[in-house]
């Protein structure tokens, strides 16, 4: 009986095997993993490449040719034929029937694998997404007195191999055969193999041909002599605008050695958002691996498009990417250190050309400068910045100014720029992406240089005081103008300043606005709510309409008598101030503008007269 139990126990513990439904894998690999049908070229092309590659480990002198077939008239059935390293009987059963299993693996090969294309085995089985039956016959170059073999698998997971005389390979090498699945054909046409062969393989060093049509182009663009640095741009501009559709405004260089990376990187011609993800072609030994590689370059290099080949980088399992890594991680900083080398090339040697560049594209500059003191330093004469003196760089500025004062918003540059200005007070709008945070790390740079944010209090503070008994003989003038502007949280001050034009001045900073807006939501809140806000009631200073007494406007409405006639022409001018400061409108502030409006057309056309009151 125990031993009974015990052959049992070992039957239900014998090992089984996965079984795989190859329909389903290919519908896996076709609308998950791979990100379109054309692949397939790409892994015909790879194992091509790879098996040369293999031969030519054993034998240097062995010949390295590629050629693709396109059969059966307007397609359908493609041949693949190359001059690589063949496969015995052995290696067929063992390579090709087991998916996963990589010819990669196979005994001899492992040293030189990093000479591979391909890492993950997947291989043939890839071909599937768009045939339903493949061939292969194959002849080994490591074992010339095997026979050929021929493997013929079919998309219901069925295959079967047999050998065949040695006249139907005479030499080394494997003929793949592919018979396009129903709807697929035009996968297989001659335009589209000639199309996607280019594409893919352009860089291959070995020969490959569609027909007769050369497919690799070697040396690569960047590799190539020219006559001349001009001539040069311009054939790099024909090929930017063949890979990517515009002409680059300039190239650069991207040669990393010690990671194998050589290629280009094309500056674009117009500006794009630092948030729009750019699609850079990488090349992985020559075979182009993806032409929508996101995290090749430091996130600030957001103006370039690059197009390199490496023999260093990991690709993912679906080869359309690469892999992120400590190797990844060290060329983005390499090749980000290429493109600041050429930047600071163009400031040491061709301030045309980087003016040119930073015309477009001086918010990427900006964002590098951030966070590199040295680029800043570099960048310092170049970089544009709006400020009161007109479009200079901080540079200009800061010799012109004994202290650099700058705002954090485009709201607050818009309220004081006028009058400080008229002031000689110079201000930097900051409120554009980087600018404050470039303005304030001045002066690590650019030892003395004096750096202060502009408040409405400072601006204030340079704004020439009246006289004190013109303003005690203003008070009651300023009393009534003060109560008509209490409810919405400004106070009204009388001081003298340029230019004449300007009646009155609206100015607040942050904290006056944050305090406004928790005023407002505190009348709007039930008794809870507002007994919270209540509690939050800040010490911050109040907007202040800042009226010019030496306007004259503000002159004759300050000798008026009549209160109401004050607080309807006090109204006019905060809305007025509002509206040149390019200041939001709340509700209340519209209404006001409104009201104000109104009372003035009602104060203007008013009349005791009989007669102007027209017949009864």
């Amino acid at each position: 009986m125990d031993s009974q139990i015990s052959q049992s126990a070992q039957a239900s513990q014998s090992p089984h095997t996965f079984q795989v439904d190859l329909r389903g894998l290919v519908d896996l690999l076709s609308h998950h993993l791979y990100s379109s049908p054309k692949v397939y070229l790409r892994e015909l092309l790879q194992n091509a490449v790879d098996a040369i590659t293999a031969r030519r480990a054993e034998q240097p002198d062995a010949p390295a040719l590629v050629r693709l077939f396109v059969e059966g008239g307007s397609g359908g059935a493609l041949r693949v034929e190359d001059s690589g390293i063949g496969l015995t009987e052995t290696d067929v059963h063992s390579l090709l029937a087991t998916i996963g299993r990589s010819s990669k693996r196979a005994e001899g090969l492992e040293s030189a694998r990093s000479d591979f294309l391909g890492q993950f085995g997947i291989g043939l089985l890839a071909c599937f997404v768009v045939a339903e039956r493949i061939r292969v016959v194959s002849r080994s170059a490591r074992t010339p007195d095997a026979p050929p073999v021929e493997w013929t698998a079919a998309d219901d997971g069925s295959y079967t191999v047999r050998t065949l005389p040695h006249e139907a390979r005479p030499e080394p090498g494997t003929t793949v055969y592919l018979v396009a699945r129903p709807g697929a054909a035009d996968w297989l046409s001659e335009e589209r193999v000639l199309a996607l062969a280019r594409d893919f393989g352009s860089l291959l060093p070995y020969d490959v041909r569609v027909g007769d049509e050369a497919v690799t182009d070697l040396p690569a663009p960047w590799d190539r002599a020219y006559p001349s640095p001009a001539s040069r741009r311009v054939a790099l501009g024909r090929h930017c605008h063949e890979l990517f559709g515009f002409t680059p405004l300039d190239s650069i260089d991207l040669d990393v050695p010690l990671a194998g990376i050589r290629g280009v990187a094309y500056v674009l011609p117009s500006a794009v958002s630092p948030a729009q993800r750019a699609g850079h072609r990488v090349h992985l030994k020559g075979m182009l691996l993806t032409e929508r590689a996101e995290q090749l370059l430091p996130d600030w290099a957001f103006f370039v498009r690059c197009v390199l080949d490496t023999d260093s980088l990991r690709p993912t399992a679906s080869r359309e990417a690469l892999y992120e890594d400590e190797a990844l991680a060290g060329v983005r900083e390499a090749l980000g250190e290429r493109i600041r080398a050429w930047l600071t090339g163009l400031a040491a040697g061709d301030p045309e050309r980087l003016a040119a560049f930073l015309a477009v594209h001086h918010l990427g500059v900006k964002s590098l400068a951030r966070h590199d003191s040295e680029m800043l330093r570099t960048m310092l004469p170049w970089l544009p910045f709006e400020t009161t003196d007109g479009q200079l760089s901080l540079e200009e500025f800061a010799q012109r100014h004994p202290v650099v004062h700058f705002t954090r918003t485009v709201e607050e540059y818009r309220q004081v720029a006028p009058i400080a200005s008229a002031q000689g007070v110079g201000v930097v709008n900051g409120g554009y992406t980087y600018d404050s945070e470039l303005v304030e790390a001045l002066p690590s740079v650019r030892p003395g240089t004096v750096v202060a944010e502009l408040d409405a209090d400072t601006v204030t503070a340079h704004l020439d005081s009246v006289d004190p008994a013109v303003e005690l003989a203003l008070s009651a003038f300023l009393g009534a103008a003060r109560a008509k502007l209490d409810p919405l949280g400004c106070d009204v001050v009388l001081r003298a300043f340029h230019p004449l034009s300007v009646p009155a001045l609206h100015l607040d900073d942050r904290a006056a606005r944050h305090e406004q807006a928790r005023a407002e939501a505190e009348e709007q809140a039930d008794d809870l709510w507002a007994g919270i806000l209540g509690s939050l009631r800040g010490s911050a200073p109040r907007a202040r309409l800042v009226l010019n007494h030496l306007n004259p406007l503000i002159r004759r409405i300050s000798s008026l008598d009549d209160r109401e006639l004050i607080g309807t022409a006090t109204e006019s001018l905060y809305g007025q101030a509002l509206l040149m400061a390019q200041r939001p409108l709340r509700p209340a502030d519209s209404a006001l503008l409104n009201r104000s409006f109104i009372g003035l057309l009602e104060w203007a056309t008013h009349s005791d007269s009989p007669e102007e009151e027209g017949p009864r």
